[in-house]
């Protein structure tokens, strides 16, 4: 059974809410992972998706930030807003390890939730970015 796109985004979501959280707390992942099943078990999430997302972000951060830090030539990875940080991990986590979604998708979902949680321009900044990324991560799809 395949999960609708809304349930994905509401996994992206919660994912990027998940991983601002640990970025910022010292939580293990099995903690934060435990407190959103439980949380919001009454939601339709696509719950593999999430855990997938937070558990691979964290564990392919290294390379995540040297792409972050390669297309944001004007501030480093400190001086990011955390809630666009945590959106453009996600985002290109999904670039190198969701080849099955397509790079525009991916884009749009993060610039959308750029939209909803970033800062006010936040969202030109996150998309800008991931223009750069989706061209050295994804060459096939975005020649």
């Amino acid at each position: 059974m395949g999960m609708s796109p809304k349930a994905r985004h509401k996994a992206r979501s919660f994912a990027m809410q998940a991983i601002y959280q640990w970025s910022h707390t010292g939580d293990t992942l099995s903690q934060i992972e435990a407190q959103y099943l439980v949380a919001n078990a009454h939601h339709k999430v696509d719950w593999e998706f999430f855990k997938g997302l937070l558990h691979g972000v964290p564990a392919n951060l290294t390379e995540i930030d040297e792409h972050i830090s390669t297309a944001s030539s004007d501030r480093s990875v400190k001086e990011i807003n955390p809630v666009e940080l945590a959106i453009l991990r996600l985002a290109i986590f999904e670039f190198m390890h969701r080849i099955d979604v397509p790079y525009k998708v991916v884009i749009n979902e993060y610039v959308d939730l750029g939209h909803t949680f970033g800062a006010e321009e936040g969202h030109k900044y996150v998309n800008g970015v991931l223009d750069k990324v989706a061209k050295q991560t994804r060459q096939t799809e975005t020649r």
